[in-house]
């Protein structure tokens, strides 16, 4: 499964050095308390969620295989073919590449080995300044990418909407290291601005939530109002890093891969 990154810009550097150190690894978030248990309880605690049932089954995993590596994000179908989740999770880092659209796949409403439907990544798209070159762009905000879906599988599980809403009470559903292979959902977080097109909220998230949504109550039920891009272990809970939903692309640009 994929690492929630390291944040490497200079704001963010500052800040995680006065809050708590972003990492790439789990083992900060299970030592928040005396044991791995005692750590890991407020990510245990998460309400398991009927994948299967709307309109949780327009949520899914992200996953990638091949002969070397096995990993997975969380992401959530915005439209019929679009998946929004974040950058980090399609860059190879240890071969220092992109991975392939067709090496991807995304399982709608995944839970225990099944899901509702399964589609392959046909293309993918990303903000314009990020991977120039091949290479990922660490930037905070630049961590969000657009799947293609070479199926409409939206169309069958349904979708969820995006919403300009931020600085409310949010919950986050997605597929935690821990606890892989069935949806769960947090409590309430609440989220406050954190820069243009940024969000912090204290959250039991970690590795394998990358790109998961967070989402708030809406008149028409829930939305999509950011997703997560990763985290700091702190004192304090975990202090997770969102992208909101006012810097997403989703129409006009056709899916590509640097």
């Amino acid at each position: 499964m994929r690492w929630l990154i390291v944040l490497g810009t200079v704001f963010w550097a500052q800040f995680a050095s006065a809050q708590g150190q972003f990492t790439s690894v789990w083992e900060p978030v299970c030592t928040l308390g005396q044991s791995a248990a005692a750590g890991c309880e407020d990510i245990r605690a998460r309400e398991i969620v009927d994948a299967s049932a709307a309109p949780w089954r327009a949520i899914g995993r992200v996953n990638f295989a091949s002969r070397s590596q096995r990993s997975h994000c969380t992401g959530v179908l915005v439209s019929d073919r679009l998946v929004l989740t974040a950058a980090h999770c399609l860059y190879n880092s240890a071969r220092k590449r992109w991975i392939p659209p067709g090496s991807i796949r995304f399982a709608a409403g995944y839970q225990r080995g099944e899901a509702t439907a399964v589609s392959v990544v046909s293309g993918y798209r990303m903000d314009a300044a990020q991977g120039a070159g091949g290479r990922f762009n660490n930037r905070a905000d630049l961590d969000w990418a657009v799947l293609e879906l070479a199926e409409p599988i939206g169309d069958q599980v349904g979708f969820l909407p995006i919403s300009q809403i931020a600085g409310q009470d949010g919950t986050v559903a997605g597929y935690p290291g821990l606890r892989p292979h069935v949806l769960s959902r947090t409590g309430p977080c609440a989220a406050n601005l954190a820069g243009a097109g940024l969000l912090r909220a204290i959250c039991p998230v970690m590795m394998g939530d990358s790109g998961a949504p967070l989402l708030v109550q809406t008149d028409t039920g829930l939305a999509v109002a950011a997703i997560l891009s990763r985290i700091a272990p702190t004192p304090n809970g975990i202090d997770a890093l969102f992208l909101s939903s006012g810097v997403f692309e989703l129409n006009g640009v056709p899916a590509q891969v640097p």
